[in-house]
């Protein structure tokens, strides 16, 4: 449909890796979202229907229904595993980012990655 994820494709994991090494990236790390992205499309839908006079002010009944379907259908494939979402991290340099995610909690204002890697390694 026209406004509903137009030209959309969700690659395979194994479609993208040979992607990314050609670009001379290294992937430095991964995160499986399994049903994070199923409670997302649930709360959208949620959402959605708590704005249902809004939206039936801009768009017709034929166009909810189908976002409708669409979310509704979505959020199963990503609750029963036919989708995933990957979280890739993709470096230059094996030592471009930390071995750990703990930098990820940190404040980020008290200092650099950087400047933690230096006290790490030094």
């Amino acid at each position: 449909a026209k406004h509903i994820f137009p030209g959309g494709y969700i690659p395979a994991l194994s479609e993208i890796m040979p992607a990314i090494e050609r670009a001379g990236l290294i992937l430095t790390d991964l995160e499986v979202w399994r049903l994070h992205y199923a409670d997302t499309l649930r709360e959208w839908r949620r959402r959605f229907k708590a704005n249902a006079e809004k939206i039936t002010r801009k768009y017709d009944a034929r166009f909810i229904r189908m976002w409708n379907f669409y979310l509704v259908v979505s959020e199963l494939s990503f609750r029963y595993g036919v989708h995933v979402v990957f979280q890739l991290q993709l470096a230059k340099r094996q030592d471009a980012v930390p071995l750990t995610r703990d930098y990820l909690a940190t404040d980020h204002t008290e200092h650099s990655f950087h400047d933690e890697r230096e006290r790490k390694y030094a």
